[in-house]
């Protein structure tokens, strides 16, 4: 039986805590009020704090820390810069988009020194990123992604051909791939609980089943009281359309995932996967798995990727027909898992904007500073997002600061139906470019490339 929702596999394994911390009591002020208990919250407030103990630094949590994508993502820390390189050259210039880069993968590192530092045991283990190609037009675009790579610098992609793949991990029918050291499996719930004690223990205070209705300047207005300070830091990412005047900032896209039961060993004899590398692949609507701790298999994908009205779920529960599609993906990459049992399912929402390109920002005349908008990338972002709010906050002029991502903007979203509209063809169109590639098209669907154009991607 599979066990549907309860936010995600990594929060019961943990003991799905709820809140265990106390609600605002009312009204108070405080030098730093953030809204949002994920990982884009609690960096900015462990960094605001290690850097200046004396600060007041106030975390106001709808329900508890990490209840959102940050405790049921794929456990992916990763070198993407969310919306791409190129964007960042047109804008900016070649030299600020290496070095937005090279700050994504000095952020991988990063993490996993202060997991070190803090003691947080969050299964960490840095094999790298790979992705498979299982078709030939994958494979088409495996390659000119490797290509593409080589012309910059500090990105380390090397393209593996069938059989070093295989060699690596034995996804069924993989044709070859592509491969980068810039990432690491970690297990979220535990990265996301240890981070907020550690916050804790610096002296910031946190309060759970608080949700704020409104952010204006000095303020955070919830229904228990309303938090005063010089900066208030929306941080909310999936959740920020349900804020007041934010509905059509971020787009809440819905993303899925499974987990097997533990895999016996001599499943995994057939499979692989020693290196615990994390695996991705070429699709359009592309698939993100981890070889867990505990030698589960976590697997990912899109289900229904938008509610109407950007509503969000409340609990992770997934549909029955997202599960089967998924298990079936599954069992197609793994064979040997024919018989090995799916226990877990759960879904979370990440933000999308209309660019599709993440962004960190502070407006110094009202005081108002907000990150996000990740795109599914937001494990490892989220810790720039917050050493970057945290020197803008600090007034401090620093490589960060000066990063292309610092004060990007994007229109809004369309109003609904249009909205709606928009993302159903989207992902019809990607998926029906999957279909027809699975069927031997050699290059790349020109439907993926609609998809692209009415994303804006």
């Amino acid at each position: 039986m599979v066990i549907n929702g309860g936010v995600s596999l990594w929060w019961q394994q943990l003991g799905s805590p709820g809140a265990t911390r106390p609600p605002l009591p009312g009204s108070t002020d405080a030098d730093v009020c953030i809204v949002g208990g994920g990982f884009t919250g609690l960096w900015t407030a462990y960094y605001l704090q290690r850097a200046q103990p004396d600060l007041r630094v106030v975390v106001l949590e709808s329900r508890f820390v990490g209840f959102g994508a940050s405790g049921r993502n794929g456990g992916w820390v990763t070198n993407t810069v969310t919306g791409g390189r190129e964007r960042y050259e047109r804008t900016h210039g070649r030299a600020a988009a290496i070095e937005q880069q090279r700050a994504m993968n000095a952020t991988v590192d990063e993490i996993i020194a202060v997991a070190q530092r803090e003691g947080i045991d969050a299964d960490i283990h840095k094999g790298g990123e790979l992705t498979v190609a299982r078709t030939a037009a994958q494979l088409e675009r495996a390659r000119a992604w490797a290509s593409s790579e080589a012309a910059w610098p500090a990105t380390d992609v090397r393209l593996m051909e069938a059989e070093e793949t295989a060699a690596r991990v034995g996804v069924a029918g993989a044709l070859g791939a592509a491969w980068h050291p810039h990432c690491a499996r970690i297990h979220p719930a535990k990265l996301v609980a240890g981070l907020a004690a550690a916050a804790e223990r610096l002296g910031v205070v946190i309060h759970e089943e608080t949700t704020v209705d409104e952010i204006l300047p000095g303020q955070a207005r919830t229904a228990r009281g309303t938090v005063r300070a010089e900066h208030v830091i929306r941080a909310t990412e999936g959740f920020t359309a349900r804020i007041r005047g934010e509905h059509r900032t971020w787009l809440p896209m819905n993303s899925s995932m499974i987990a097997t039961a533990p895999i016996p060993p001599e499943v995994w004899d057939r499979i692989g996967w020693q290196g615990r590398e994390t695996l991705g692949d070429l699709a359009h609507v592309y698939v993100y798995a981890q070889r867990t701790a505990d030698d589960r298999i976590a697997f990912g994908g899109r289900g229904v990727p938008y509610r109407y009205g950007s509503r969000v779920d409340a609990d992770g529960r997934t549909h029955d027909r997202t599960i089967e599609s998924l298990t079936r993906l599954l069992r197609q990459f793994f064979p040997p898992l024919a018989d090995v049992p799916v226990s877990h399912a759960w879904s979370g929402v990440l933000g999308v904007p209309r660019d599709w390109s993440s962004t960190v920002s502070l407006d110094r005349a009202t005081g108002l500073g907000w990150a996000g908008g990740y795109v599914g990338t937001g494990v490892a972002t989220s810790n720039l997002a917050g050493r970057t709010l945290a020197d803008l906050v600090l007034r401090r002029d620093t490589d960060l600061t000066r990063l292309p991502w610092v004060g990007h903007r994007t229109r809004r979203w369309e109003v609904e139906p249009l909205r709606w509209l928009a993302v159903q063809a989207i992902y019809g169109a990607d998926r029906a470019a999957d279909r027809s590639e699975g069927r031997g098209r050699a290059t790349t669907s020109a439907l993926a490339k609609v998809a692209d154009l009415i994303s804006g991607h």
